[in-house]
């Protein structure tokens, strides 16, 4: 199993999300619960792809922290 973390953000009438591990690997949606649900799709084909054509699925890296700033 392979974990990957997603950005999703806020645009102008929609959302988009993409994965700092998956260079290239971008999802949108009309609501925050569509674009992750889209992402998820999107990560699953990706991951295939790169299975079919042989070449290795990258480890996931990436993590996220809020920071508070008064």
């Amino acid at each position: 199993m392979h974990r990957f973390l997603i950005v999703i953000e806020k645009a102008e009438g929609n959302y988009s999300a993409y994965s700092p591990d998956l260079p290239g690997c971008i999802a949108t949606g009309a609501s925050r619960e569509e674009t992750e649900r889209n992402m998820h799709e999107a990560i699953e084909m990706h991951v295939r792809g790169l299975i079919e054509d042989n070449l290795p699925v990258p480890v996931s890296t990436s993590f996220a922290e809020y920071v508070a700033v008064p």
